[in-house]
């Protein structure tokens, strides 16, 4: 192997390496996650010595549970957090939450040993091309020196590290992979860490206290300068206007379509609040995704049942014009709506520059976010306070949307209630015994006793879905996290427990091969106690991939396709047992009657289970059947245009 062009020190490699991370705590990272590496242990020694300066430290076997871990943490606040890996094929396992970071815009720092470049292209140990493994995904590849980290100089240090904390949060905010190489030797002795450790404590004092202090950021948004609206002209409007409202006309009917929330709590605050103005003076419905974080808001007139609605939409439901806010909701039906609405759509981003019209139907989109959108043409909009108010023809059509919600709603709460009050396992026509709940009645008993303000998690699939169409909307509101940029089951549980460190506590509703698939995150119970949070799993147990029981896939003739082997994979897995393996406590449920004292119960844990055993091909009867039921309520009390 070639010889090294910049030979280096154990004290070298260490002094780069916290020049690194120093310069990453000016900027404000507050949190590292570390998994264990040999080419990483400058990284892994210099995180540990900044532990003690206030840098909150999280340590994992696993690199792509760790990258999820990353992500949930990031999610809340909107701060990035780091993750440190050593070289080869642990740089790989990064992937899958560099991509759900990319799609879901979630700022990710992804900090990798390598191997000097001297090392590369002849067959030396553990040493591949792992700076191109993340690019597709990454707003941003950055490498250090390749004679190593420690050939450069502190300055140059600082400017990368600069440059990775900016990429990850200019607009659209995601993942940074940050490589870098490390000439041998790697690991100091006792006599360097001392040594450093007192060179550190003169330095990193006053570092640390200013990423403390440094405020949250405000995600950069891509809009023209506010200006104010211009007076209208003749005809109304100005020319400035029409070209902000997009064709829309807000003295007419119309349909607000709020999608997934993507950005943190305060922001939602923001967004909630320049919308409930909105529907004030529009009086426009809003159909509010399960995971836009506005159900339960207050003021807001929200349609939760879009989806059932939908099945089989009167015309009466139609929309003249539509506001769209934000990523397409999960609703296949209302995506399809979408697009066969045929009059003008708006579709306003929140600090998302890429196109979100996944259907195609927007006749105008705009990047600025619904608060500042606002803010630009409200002086023309409100124009007399006091008479502003919706117009008759958006006063009809709301009363269309606010009935047929009513009907559903009344219809779910008739139906799911029978489902809600067996107390027992019941038998079957022959003699089996039946599953003690459907999944459509576990979204509403949950969204029900879930204390105001405690933070949900959704896994993809069948429960995002359940929680769109049957969680009660009169249940109070709270954050709903889900992530949907990808749409993928990787990382479920910890994802979950990054959620959990940064929230405090959580609940997370998944299904089993969900769970199963990031079985590691159970390793992250012991920091959740460290930390004093708590993570609640609510586990859906239906023996295998339920989603594939709402999609046309299972034929008639069941000998035509083994359905179970091809798509549904059930795994003969005791979920509690391997909970318990990890020192998570566990609590079987026999009926949903148990839920509540169960919530209770793992409240008390730092990681607690909560299984619940169904049945997915009946719930997807079950599915269709409350369908059926909302769409003959509907069909048998045709809407009047009491309101207009």
């Amino acid at each position: 192997m070639p010889a090294s062009a910049f030979p280096t020190s154990t004290a070298a490699n260490l002094r780069a390496a916290l020049s690194l991370l120093l310069a990453l705590r000016r900027q404000g990272l507050r949190r590292l996650v570390l998994c264990p590496g040999s080419r990483s242990a400058p990284l892994a020694v210099a995180a540990g010595m900044l532990e003690r300066h206030g840098l909150q430290l999280l340590t994992g076997v696993d690199e792509r549970s760790a990258a999820f871990l990353a992500l949930g943490l990031g999610r809340v606040d909107g701060m990035p957090a780091a993750v440190v890996t050593t070289s080869g094929t642990a740089v790989a396992n990064l992937l899958p939450a560099a991509v759900e970071a990319d799609s879901g815009s979630v700022p990710l720092l992804l900090l990798t040993a390598d191997r000097p470049v001297r090392l590369k292209g002849c067959g030396a140990n553990q040493t591949v091309n792992q700076e191109q493994f993340l690019a597709a995904s990454c707003r941003a590849c950055l490498h250090g020196d390749g004679r190593g980290l420690a050939a450069m100089d502190q300055q140059a240090i600082g400017v990368l590290a600069d440059r990775a904390w900016a990429a990850a949060l200019e607009t659209p905010v995601g993942p940074v992979h940050l490589n870098l190489p490390f000439e041998e030797p790697l690991h100091a002795g006792a006599a360097e860490l001392v040594e450093l450790a007192a060179e550190l404590a003169m330095v990193a004092g006053a570092g640390a206290a200013r990423a403390e202090e440094a405020p949250k950021p405000v995600r950069e948004r891509a809009r023209e300068p506010l200006a104010k609206a211009e007076a209208p002209g003749p005809g109304g409007q100005s020319q400035a206007q029409a070209d902000l409202l997009g064709d829309l006309d807000p003295d007419r009917a119309g349909v607000v379509v709020a999608g997934p929330w993507r950005g943190t709590a305060a922001e939602l605050e923001r967004f909630a609040a320049a919308l409930l103005r909105w529907q004030r003076r529009t009086g426009w419905p809003v159909l509010a995704d399960g995971l836009s974080g506005l159900r339960g808001w207050p003021g807001l007139e929200l349609v939760a049942a879009y989806d059932l609605l939908l099945a089989e939409p009167p015309g009466q439901l139609a929309p003249p014009q539509l506001l769209r806010l934000g990523p397409m909701p999960a609703s296949r039906r209302l995506q399809q709506w979408i697009a066969a609405a045929s009059g003008p759509q708006l579709l306003i981003s929140e600090a998302e520059p890429r196109n979100l019209d996944a259907t195609g139907s927007a006749t105008v989109r705009r990047g600025e976010g619904l608060a500042a959108w606002l803010e630009r043409i409200w002086p023309w909009l409100a124009g007399d306070e006091a008479s502003a108010a919706p117009a008759p023809g958006a006063k009809a059509l709301a009363g269309h949307w606010r009935r047929a919600e009513g009907l559903a709603q009344a219809a779910l709460d008739r139906d799911l209630n029978l489902h809600l009050d067996h107390t027992e396992n019941t038998a079957g026509a022959g003699g089996e015994s039946k599953p003690p709940a459907a999944e459509p009645a576990l979204a509403r008993a949950l969204s029900r006793l879930l204390p105001a303000g405690l933070p949900l998690m959704l896994a993809s699939s069948s429960p995002v879905r359940d929680w769109e169409s049957f969680a009660d909307p009169a249940a109070p509101q709270r954050r709903v996290h889900g992530f949907r940029g990808a749409s993928g089951i990787d990382g479920t549980l910890s994802i979950a427990a990054g959620l959990a460190l940064a929230e405090g506590e959580l609940v997370l509703l998944t299904g089993d091969l969900a769970l199963l698939h990031d079985a590691n995150g159970w390793l992250w119970r012991r920091q959740l106690d460290t930390a004093g949070c708590r993570l609640t799993v609510v586990l859906v147990d239906n023996g295998g991939g339920g989603i594939f029981e709402q999609l046309p896939i299972r034929p008639q003739a069941e000998q035509a396709m083994d359905f179970e082997r091809l798509f549904a994979m059930p795994q003969t897995v005791d979920h509690g047992a391997l909970a318990a393996a990890h020192g998570v406590p566990v609590r079987a449920l026999a009926s949903l009657a148990e839920l509540g004292a169960a919530l209770s119960w793992a409240a008390e844990h730092p990681m607690a289970l909560i299984e619940l055993r169904t049945d997915r091909r009946a719930d997807a009867l079950l599915r269709q059947r409350l369908r059926a039921t909302v769409a003959r309520q509907l069909a048998s009390r045709p809407m009047t245009r009491e309101l207009r």
